[in-house]
């Protein structure tokens, strides 16, 4: 098998005209050096230096080789390179897996706040309807680094977020002044549902079969973010992530009682390398200080449909 040391040595045999003079350059023995220029020889068929009386020449298999070494050995440097900037932050590119509602909630903050402090390191963002399908791409290696809620039965890091909590939104004007809601009290109402492929379809069945009903499904969405909208233009009520509500929304926003909550988190399939690492820890930093009441709580998770 053909090494980058046996290039290496070829060409410096070559630029320096000796076995002496390379030997010395590389800090090796000249024996050494003989040796893999030979091994180098057999791995390709054939010789590529001769000694001349004064200096060392190519045969015509050396000038055919020559080329191809001087760039692998340029192609392994830039390799080098690439790896030291990804270490030291400057460039890379980072795949990150999510699900649609953190994409929509906390994460374009995040993406902003990394932008500013890394703009050489490109994002690409792979987005599921579903944790479970989150977790099965990650899984296949569709991703360096997933956000999403907790993945069951996973072998890799696993690092906790904090908790996502979940209000009611029902039309503006409705008249209520208390800033929570008992779930069983809508059980009369229409509802504005998610698609079955949504893993939030599954967070409100469980929430409102905990209360004692099944919500009457007023109109489906497949769009998270359509989901708060419809409820304030009275469709029906709806339960979101509070994270997915802009500032300025003007529906009426109310906490279920009991809350629904779910924990976010951030895992690898292995140990993550430098980069992963650093988004992770800004992921961690920024959500934690996002605006109170709206995306997440130090509360544990009560409900148990916390992870789609």
């Amino acid at each position: 098998m053909v090494t980058l040391r046996q290039l290496e040595y070829l060409v410096t045999v070559v630029d320096t005209g000796s076995f002496t003079k390379a030997a010395e350059l590389l800090h090796v023995t000249q024996p050494a050096l003989s040796h893999q220029i030979r091994a180098l020889e057999r791995s390709v068929g054939g010789a590529l230096l001769e000694r001349l009386p004064r200096s060392v020449g190519l045969t015509p298999t050396g000038r055919a080789v020559l080329p191809h070494a001087r760039a692998a050995l340029l192609d392994a440097e830039r390799l080098r390179s690439a790896a030291r900037r990804v270490a030291g932050l400057d460039q890379g590119e980072l795949e990150l897996a999510t699900v649609y509602s953190v994409s929509l909630g906390p994460l374009p903050a995040v993406l902003r706040s990394w932008r500013q402090h890394h703009p050489g390191v490109r994002i690409r963002l792979r987005e599921y309807p579903h944790a479970d399908r989150l977790q099965a791409a990650m899984a296949a290696g569709q991703g360096d680094l997933a956000v999403g809620p907790a993945p069951t039965d996973w072998d890799g890091p696993v690092r906790d977020l904090g908790v996502e909590e979940f209000v009611v939104v029902l039309p503006p004007g409705e008249g209520t002044a208390a800033p929570t809601v008992p779930l069983g009290e809508l059980s009369e109402r229409d509802w504005v549902h998610y698609a079955p492929g949504n893993g939030l379809a599954e967070v409100l069945d469980q929430a409102c079969a905990a209360a004692g009903f099944r919500p009457r499904v007023a109109v489906r969405t497949e769009q998270t973010a359509a989901a708060p909208l419809l409820a304030a233009a009275g469709l029906g009520a709806a339960l979101v992530p509070a994270n997915v509500l802009p500032p300025d929304f003007d529906g009426l926003v109310l906490r279920p009682e009991p809350p629904v909550r779910r924990t976010l988190t951030a895992y690898t399939r292995t140990r993550p390398d430098r980069l992963t690492t650093a988004f992770a820890e800004l992921l961690a930093r920024e959500i934690r200080v996002l605006p109170a009441g709206r995306y997440l709580s130090e509360q544990p998770a009560e409900q148990p449909a916390d992870r789609p």
